[in-house]
């Protein structure tokens, strides 16, 4: 969800974040629960890209696009 509402490929994120695409696509089809490590930078280049993750609170855990401040 990050990555699509951002609007970027999965070339884009690992080259971002140093994670190599297959490892990429292997996590978001379900084949690879990832490493901490792996997902830890994922999180920071998606951050980065501006998205904010959001904790579980019952409806389950989510991501938005940063609010920008003006």
């Amino acid at each position: 969800m990050a990555r699509a509402a951002l609007q970027i490929g999965v070339r884009d994120l690992a080259e971002s974040s140093g994670v190599s695409a297959m490892t990429i696509t292997r996590f978001e089809t379900g084949k690879t629960k990832g490493y901490a490590e792996t997902l830890e930078k994922l999180q920071r280049a998606l951050e980065a890209a501006g998205v904010e993750f959001i904790p579980e609170n019952g409806g389950g855990a989510g991501v938005r696009l940063r609010k920008e401040v003006l």
